[in-house]
């Protein structure tokens, strides 16, 4: 299996689970999990599956209808993964608490070779872009 956990100079990335103070928030009817809302000041900054902070500090109601707007849909997207000769054209395969799997993407090839990456959580500022449907990163 590949990794993209390795930092500069070879340094295994630490991977940092969900911070104590993040509320979890779950879809009504389903219960899945949406992402979190971060207490911060006097409002709640939304923080997706992948643990990337989506909104500036908002209310409760508000970060709450965020939450729900985004869904899970982004997941299923497309994505642009930063190797260290370039970057690869992934989809998401795994999200957790304490690691993201992304899967080189075989343009549904039955027979292709099933290649994954394994990131930590929250992915790392810059390593994981979605990519546009022109097929230029956003």
């Amino acid at each position: 299996m590949h990794s993209a956990t390795r930092g500069r100079g070879g340094r295994l990335a630490t991977l940092v689970p969900v911070k104590a103070d993040w509320i979890e928030h779950r879809r009504a009817g389903d219960r899945e999990l949406l992402g979190w809302m971060q207490p911060v000041d006097d409002g709640f900054v939304v923080i997706d599956l992948l643990g990337r902070p989506r909104t500036e500090a908002l209310d409760w109601m508000r970060a709450e209808e965020v939450l729900e707007e985004l869904g899970i849909g982004y997941l299923a997207e497309l994505y642009e993964l930063r190797l260290d000769d370039g970057w690869l054209r992934v989809r998401v395969a795994e999200v957790s608490p304490s690691q993201i799997r992304v899967k080189k993407d075989d343009w549904g090839a039955v027979g292709a070779p099933q290649i994954y990456y394994t990131l930590p959580f929250p992915v790392p500022e810059g390593s994981l872009r979605p990519l546009s449907r022109t097929g230029q990163p956003d």
